[in-house]
C-alpha cells in the first residue's frame, strides 16, 4: 500500500494540471496549438514528477516512522552483570 503512494500522487499532480489547464486551442487559436500543446505536454510531465518525488518523499518518511514506532516484542539477551 505504501509503494504506491508515489504513482498515486504523480497520476494526481498530471491530471490535477490537465483539469487545471484547460484546452490550448482555446487559449492560443488554431493557428499556434500544436506549438502550445508540446509546451503544455512539457509541464504535465514536469508536475507528474514533482508529484511523483512528492509521494516518494511521503513513503520514505511514512517507512521510516514506521519502523522506529515499531518495538521489539523479546528485549534482546546479552551478558548481564551477574553471568559468570
Amino acid at each position: 500500500m505504501l509503494a504506491a503512494v508515489p504513482l498515486a500522487c504523480g497520476l494526481a499532480a498530471s491530471y490535477g494540471f490537465d483539469y487545471w489547464q484547460g484546452s490550448c486551442g482555446a487559449l492560443v487559436g488554431p493557428l499556434f496549438a500544436s506549438k502550445c500543446h508540446a509546451r503544455q505536454l512539457e509541464y504535465q510531465l514536469l508536475f507528474q514528477t514533482a508529484g511523483t518525488a512528492l509521494g516518494a518523499l511521503i513513503a520514505a518518511l511514512t517507512g521510516y516512522w514506521l519502523e522506529l514506532r515499531r518495538r521489539p516484542v523479546v528485549p534482546p539477551e546479552g551478558p548481564t552483570r551477574g553471568d559468570p
